[in-house]
């Protein structure tokens, strides 16, 4: 009825004229902002409380300001005329976004946006009068220059024994107070030092959802320092997020607005109002420095059985079979070469991880398989070997278009073979590596770069020992023709290793991902046949290198358009993984058993086939009626990326059993047997 009366009403204000505009002011018009003042009521009653507020509507590229500019700016300003017995009070002001310009970074808003005010009416009015509001503003909006604006703004509405909300404006207040910072439902304790501070949400279930990422804006200037990022650490249901003091300021509270992003990109905000009671909370490793390392040491030695690294080996077997009565000195170039390039691929790609989770992303082990473009150039790097293994071109300058990446002449040959090691070793997470990586990116970044190196020290070192002791290549065979047929054999794990990443790429982004990875891989190919032909021939090189650019052009091409697809479930049996939904199973009383996996991480496939999907293991989750959950992290969802930390992992596979009942689940093993998990399913 409500609802009715107030369309009525609408109705009515629309066919008289003079009436009209008491919905909102006229407007003040400039190339740079629309601005009005407008209400949430069409007609208000004597002692009402309304929202009334200036609303600015900005053109593409300009933006104004929040309460706090942030480096630069200021805040949009309001002065009420108000008949006597009204009262305005402050602004309510909608959570801000960051804008960064040059070197500083702003607070402010974009579009569209409402500063709302609550408004008090007279009670002394009588229906039939008008009850006039006079506002005086002023605003900055900016953009490559920065201009001020002012208006003098007026709105009359109408005084009814009943109020009518606005069928034009309510829905703009009703959007903004979804913008509005909320009381935060958690404890939350702030810590301040010299030089630093944070803030640390406790019992949060914040693990259980899709956070992408954090920020607190202060209330004032003058505290932070904008521009720093604010590494954001999720752990046992605490959020703790750093924070960058500028020089000099020890704050005695923190008073602000703190704004939470899902996966999805939508974005709640909380008012925080906390003393700083103490140092700033910091994460705590869960194993000292020496372990970490020897761990990630022992997982990098253990990662060359992986199945991933599979294809790498067939590189490094050619490349031993070339060392075969070579002299000592070039036995120490390759393998200081090839043991360089894993150090400094491990060192680059824990740099970046790093860097990521400062500025507030969940990025775990194997971030970069999640991104269907990373996985579509993956498998056209490793085509490309394959390519070069069967012939089809020589790498760089050679006698012959037999001559491979892992062969080279020289150390730059093995030195890319071990960063491709490193690149295809990242889906991967062998024993020993879960702790270590759980433990390094809970430390400060030097120690968390040091695990990182001891991990590809790990990894190099088979091949590191003939740097060490070259006197062992003497054992190796001695080259000969059978090498010509040893390394066109060795091409084919690298043609199955692109068939099973434009696998991944189905999962990723559908029937049009494969189009996109599948044309690619053709553009990519016939722009090699044609720079072999070219090597063969010994003439028109140039043409050959203009055509396989051109190539490399079109199918880079294509990578912007793989964008990620919904995917189905592996795994038929399987229900989809969900916080809530575990928490309803346990609560039932029904044992439940967690697969966090990825398409791309082929330890996972080995284990589903070896052990989960095993008739004894089938038949005894039937028998038990155990609840079978997988945690797809194809696509990196950020809600599984907080399971995996919850239980001390950055990478797949985890594997999790709650019996009827357990407070806690019993993690299994990396590597799966069907034994070991009917051992878990028995509680043995």
């Amino acid at each position: 009825m409500q609802r009715l009366l107030s369309l009525l009403l609408g109705l009515s204000l629309s066919a008289v004229p003079a009436l009209a505009p008491a919905m909102e002011s006229a407007p003040l018009r400039s190339a740079r902002a629309t601005a009005t003042l407008a209400a949430d009521h069409a007609a208000v009653t004597p002692g009402q409380r309304f929202q009334a507020g200036l609303r600015l509507q900005l053109a593409p590229g300009w933006h104004s300001y929040w309460r706090n500019a942030g480096d630069a700016g200021a805040a949009p300003t309001i002065d009420w005329t108000l008949p006597p017995g009204a009262t305005a009070g402050p602004i309510a002001w909608p959570a801000p976004e960051r804008i960064p310009y040059g070197p500083l970074v702003n607070f402010g808003y974009t579009g569209e946006v409402l500063l709302p005010v609550e408004v008090a009416v007279p009670a002394g009015l009588a229906p039939g009068e008008v009850f006039t509001l006079q506002a005086s503003a002023t605003w900055l909006v900016c953009a490559d220059v920065c201009i001020p604006e002012e208006g003098t703004f007026s709105l009359a509405l109408p005084v009814a024994e009943q109020p009518f909300p606005s069928p034009v404006t309510a829905s703009l207040f009703e959007a903004t107070a979804a913008l509005m910072p909320r009381p935060l439902p958690w404890r939350v304790q702030a810590g301040g030092a010299p030089g630093r501070a944070s803030l640390q949400l406790a019992d949060t279930r914040l693990a259980e959802s899709a956070l992408r990422d954090a920020f607190f804006f202060p209330a004032e200037p003058g505290l932070l320092d904008n521009t720093a990022p604010q590494p954001a650490t999720l752990r046992d249901g605490r959020l703790t997020l750093g924070l960058t003091l500028l020089p000099g300021v020890t704050p005695a509270a923190l008073e602000g607005t703190l704004v939470l992003r899902d996966g999805g990109g939508q974005r709640v905000a909380f008012a925080v109002a906390v003393p700083a009671t103490g140092p700033p909370a910091t994460p705590t490793a869960a194993l000292p420095l020496w372990q970490a390392m020897a761990f990630a040491l022992l997982g990098g030695l253990v990662l060359n059985l992986m199945p991933c690294v599979f294809p790498v080996l067939a590189m490094k077997a050619m490349a031993l079979a070339r060392l075969g009565g070579a002299a000592r000195s070039a036995v120490r170039w390759q393998a200081g070469a090839y043991t360089a390039g894993v150090l400094v691929s491990f060192g680059a790609v824990g740099g970046l991880l790093l860097a990521l989770r400062a500025a507030g992303h969940a990025a775990g082990w194997g971030f970069q398989f999640t991104e269907p473009a990373f996985v579509a150039a993956m498998a056209w790097l490793v085509l490309a070997v394959g390519l070069n293994l069967s012939g089809v071109y020589a790498f760089g300058r050679g006698s012959g278009a037999g001559q491979a990446l892992a062969g080279r002449g020289g150390t730059l040959g093995a030195f890319a073979t071990g960063g491709l090691a490193v690149l295809l070793a990242a889906p991967c997470t062998a024993p020993f590596m879960a702790a270590a990586l759980g433990a390094a990116l809970a430390m400060p970044p030097a120690a968390a770069l040091a695990v990182f190196l001891a991990l590809g020290a790990g990894l190099a070192a088979p091949y590191a020992l003939l740097g060490l002791f070259p006197g062992l290549a003497t054992a190796l065979p001695r080259p000969g023709a059978w090498m010509e047929r040893l390394r066109q054999a060795l091409a084919f794990p690298m043609y199955a290793t692109a068939a099973w990443l434009v696998w991944v790429l189905s999962l990723q982004a559908g029937p049009d991902g494969v189009l996109f990875g599948l044309g690619g891989a053709v553009l990519l190919a016939a722009g090699l046949w044609g720079l072999g032909l070219a090597q063969r021939s010994g003439t028109a090189l140039r043409g050959g290198l203009a055509g396989l650019a051109l190539s490399l052009l079109a199918a880079g091409a294509l990578l912007p358009r793989l964008s990620a697809a919904p995917a189905a479930a592996a795994d038929q049996r399987a229900e989809a993984w969900s916080a809530t939904r575990v928490a309803a199973l346990r609560a039932s009383g029904r044992p439940v058993f967690v697969n966090a996996t990825a398409a791309w991480c082929i330890t996972c496939q080995v284990n589903d086939r070896v052990a989960l999907r095993t008739a004894g293991v089938l038949d005894t989750f039937a028998t038990r009626n155990v609840a079978y959950l997988e945690a797809d992290w194809t696509r990196g969802d950020p809600a599984i990326g907080a399971l995996l930390r919850d239980h001390g992992r950055e990478g797949v596979p985890l594997y999790l059993y709650w019996a009827p009942g357990a407070a806690a689940p019993v993690v299994l093993p990396q590597i799966l047997t069907e034994g070991v998990v009917l051992a878990a399913l028995r509680g043995d």
